[in-house]
């Protein structure tokens, strides 16, 4: 997740008396740059995950740091440190306020601190953390695709990484991430890992194969899910022009079964596209878990198509739902009462379309034999794969 906030910290605290002061659950928003500004023209290049500094000398009243801190929040910035001194002698509870409100970290030194060390030192750390990262992102690549060649990827995972520990995988998809430049394609990138709070060097975020991947480590299924549901719910809330969907596997152990996970999670993100779902997890699809992971799309039309036929033809002709009353009605065991509740019409009606589904399928689907096919055609049907 590259070089942090909270890592800034870790060196920081002591060696240039860095203190946060508000946005702390920003704490894991990972920094691209180290940036000094007195004005806010530079911010309009911002690309996501700059570092902001400033001696508070272009912005020493209450207005113009918050308009500062709103242009750093609307640009994706991954904090601001204030240099105290004679141009900001003390933070407005305002912009305390506005950076806790946004997640946003707001950080000081003193004014004893020279800046030029402190920004030459950490945009070292930056610089080999970023290094690191491509390493990692290529060794996890490489357990992806060449699970058997262990002795490819382990040596690089292990310094960082529970590499016999628990992994599992969130899959990110927006829009044709393989059509956009490489800019603007790290451009969303930067901003979604703003959203990933809890998640620093347990977890690893990267682009490949027409989605991000977020890779998590050695942590509990619960966590997962919380990291996961706030991301997801930070995504909504934030990224209204993107069309956001979030796939993620069950667990597995072990980094050989890394391969596993990324299949779920795919699996997984290819059914949230499907019903139009901002998130799906794979643990809770359900027979859609086999479904969705089965490779051999043509044979999955021809289970759809060639037993529903009659139906697919009917409704095309006269406008009809038959294939969805057949499928509620598999689903309710022949149950006409729930499938008549759960359509808003009366029994009688779907007594009529089930007499006309078993003449065109020239089947009375009374055993669960002869309903199985019909079944498993109707789950096809609704994984969209002919629409």
């Amino acid at each position: 997740m590259g070089f942090t906030i909270e890592d800034m910290l870790l060196v920081s605290e002591k060696r240039y008396q860095m203190k946060l002061v508000a946005g702390s659950n920003g704490w894991s928003n990972s920094i691209s740059w180290l940036l000094m500004l007195e004005d806010t023209t530079i911010i309009r290049r911002f690309t996501g995950k700059e570092l902001a500094v400033t001696t508070g000398l272009g912005f020493q009243s209450e207005e113009a740091l918050l308009a500062l801190a709103d242009q750093l929040i609307s640009h994706h910035a991954a904090g601001l440190i204030i240099n105290i001194g004679p141009y900001v002698q003390e933070i407005p509870g305002s912009l305390l306020t506005r950076c806790s409100e946004n997640d946003f970290p707001l950080l000081t030194v003193p004014w004893s601190v020279k800046l030029v060390d402190m920004i030459k030192d950490l945009t070292i750390r930056v610089f080999l953390t970023s290094s690191a990262d491509e390493q990692i992102s290529q060794a996890y690549i490489h357990a992806i695709e060449e699970p058997e060649a262990r002795d490819r990827y382990v040596k690089d995972l292990l310094p960082y990484y529970d590499v016999d520990g628990t992994y599992q995988i969130a899959l990110v998809s927006t829009g044709d991430l393989d059509s956009m430049d490489t800019v603007e394609r790290k451009r969303i990138g930067y901003r979604m890992q703003l959203y990933l709070n809890n998640l620093t060097h347990n977890g690893h975020f990267f682009y490949y194969a027409s989605y991000f991947v977020i890779i998590m480590n050695a942590m509990t299924k619960e966590q997962v899910r919380r990291i996961v549901d706030d991301f997801a719910a930070k995504i909504q809330r934030r990224m209204t022009e993107d069309s956001v969907v979030i796939g993620v596997s069950s667990q597995v152990t072990d980094i050989t079964n890394l391969h596993v996970a990324y299949a779920r999670a795919k699996a997984a993100v290819q059914m949230a596209c499907a019903r139009k779902m901002a998130l799906q997890y794979f643990d809770d699809m359900g027979i859609y878990r086999l479904l969705f992971s089965v490779q051999d799309t043509a044979l999955l039309r021809e289970l759809c198509e060639k037993p529903l036929a009659p139906l697919l033809e009917y409704d095309k002709a006269h406008g009809s739902e038959y294939i969805n009353t057949l499928a509620l009605y598999l689903k309710y065991d022949g149950s006409i009462q729930k499938v008549a509740a759960e359509l808003f019409v009366h029994r009688n009606t779907i007594q009529y379309r089930m007499n006309n589904i078993r003449q065109l399928l020239d089947c009375q689907l009374e055993t669960q034999q002869e309903r199985m096919p019909y079944y498993v055609a109707c789950l096809i049907y609704d994984m969209r794969l002919l629409n």
